[in-house]
């Protein structure tokens, strides 16, 4: 059999609408994505409307874009794949957060000379020059768990542990996974939650004004009373 048939049969042998049937059926887990992927794009939205015209918004277009994906790639029981779209998920959002206001390393970046900036520089310019950072930072525990959860998902993605998210040995084998799949939309839900927190403690706080009133409100909400109290963000 020739290799472009063999892909075709393994292709057409896994019953991807039955994937997804059976990830719907499970409501938890799909309820988890769809609402994690909902804050996402209420944050776009606002982001969109209060810095409209910056450049930078492609890395927020690219971080909601990142949640759709991983929402498509855990319901096909792709998990492993869906590693990458949940870090890119994360990064989009540091990257719009600088980048914003850096519009020469923007350009730098767009030409594609090689220029690279790291997660740690990222953290670093907020603790230097985001009003108040370390300590909402602290408060609602954005950089210690954003580094833990970094960490193992870059494992993930980079390959450093053998076998992890892949339960098949051929294409033909996909399936769902259920221990899998809870692990996968656990991490994208903390991850969201991580990038959630980020914002408020640094550009959703310096555009918050010109937020909606519900979107304010779906934003705040779950928060705990001190942890808003320290953000000092009004919810109308």
């Amino acid at each position: 059999m020739m290799p472009l048939a063999k892909l075709s049969a393994a292709l057409e042998v896994v019953d991807w609408k039955k994937n997804v049937s059976t990830f719907l059926a499970d409501s938890k887990s799909a309820q988890a994505l769809a609402e994690a992927n909902l804050r996402i794009a209420i944050w776009t939205r606002q982001f969109e409307t209060a810095d409209h015209g910056n450049p930078a918004l492609c890395f927020v277009r690219e971080m909601q874009v990142a949640g759709q994906h991983v929402a498509v790639l855990i319901s096909l029981s792709l998990y492993k794949p869906a590693a990458g779209s949940i870090r890119s998920m994360l990064e989009s959002a540091l990257y719009y957060s600088y980048f914003r206001c850096h519009p020469a390393e923007l350009e730098t970046l767009a030409r594609g000379d090689g220029f690279y900036l790291e997660k740690r520089e990222i953290l670093d310019f907020h603790r230097d020059h985001t009003l108040n950072f370390v300590e909402l930072q602290q408060k609602l525990g954005v950089i210690s768990r954003m580094e833990r959860w970094y960490g193992n998902v870059s494992s993930l993605v980079h390959g450093h542990i053998p076998g992890a998210w892949i339960e098949h040995k051929s294409v033909a084998e996909i399936k769902p996974i259920k221990a899998t799949q809870d692990l996968a939309v656990k991490t994208f839900v903390e991850g969201e939650s991580i990038v959630h927190r980020f914002f408020l403690c640094t550009v959703g706080k310096q555009l918050w004004d010109g937020f909606s009133i519900h979107a304010k409100k779906q934003l705040l909400a779950g928060l705990h009373g001190d942890e808003k109290k320290s953000l000092k963000l009004d919810p109308a």
